[in-house]
């Protein structure tokens, strides 16, 4: 089975591949030659997810899913949540939007956090929501390069280590993206078979 993976950010891309092992066939934006950036003006990840699944399938008429991400930090009332990415600014500046949460945190005693994933499945004309949620901790200090994003900065309760110091098979193990893609797959898995 082949979907449309409603992204160009070859990060994702790359985990997503990795904990599917190739039992689907993603295709990328990428893929159909599209670089331009779908629009993403909703207030929560659920609103952004389908919107980005919605404008891939009514371009190019296929199967297909998206996803949106947010941190949610319990001592800044869940955000920088669905402005994750641009939290710092337009420029989607990972390192500026790190600096930025860590200064907002500097005082706090609470670094309690999580990341939620959301993904937008669009198959045969149904519409259908997957979620995927790690708990776990802000560093004080950014530790590890591996990984994008919050990744240096967040440590989930499951682990002694960031997400920036885990290896790729580690966090896909564990990771919230993982988590929702493994409802996604057992859903098509099931699908596939009832066809």
């Amino acid at each position: 089975m082949e979907l449309i993976f409603a992204t160009n950010n070859q990060h994702k891309a790359l985990e997503i591949s990795s904990i599917l092992g190739g039992s689907l066939a993603i295709k990328s934006l990428g893929d159909l030659d599209y670089t331009d950036e779908i629009p993403e003006t909703g207030e929560t990840l659920e609103e952004n997810a389908l919107q980005k699944a919605r404008f891939v399938h009514r371009r190019w008429g296929k199967n297909c899913f998206a996803d949106d991400t947010g941190l949610e930090v319990d001592a800044l009332n869940g955000a920088p949540g669905v402005f994750s990415a641009r939290y710092a600014g337009e420029e989607k500046d990972s390192a500026a939007n790190i600096r930025k949460l860590l200064e907002e945190l500097q005082d706090q005693d609470n670094r309690k956090a999580r990341f939620r994933t959301v993904i937008a499945l669009i198959i045969d004309d149904r519409e259908m929501l997957f979620e995927g949620i790690v708990e776990g901790q802000i560093l004080k200090t950014p530790e590890g390069s591996d990984g994008f994003g919050y990744d240096p900065v967040f440590k989930p309760d499951e682990a002694n280590l960031s997400f920036a110091q885990m290896p790729l098979i580690e966090k896909n193990l564990i990771s919230h993206r993982a988590r929702a893609m493994n409802k996604l797959t057992d859903f098509l898995k099931k699908y596939a078979k009832d066809l």
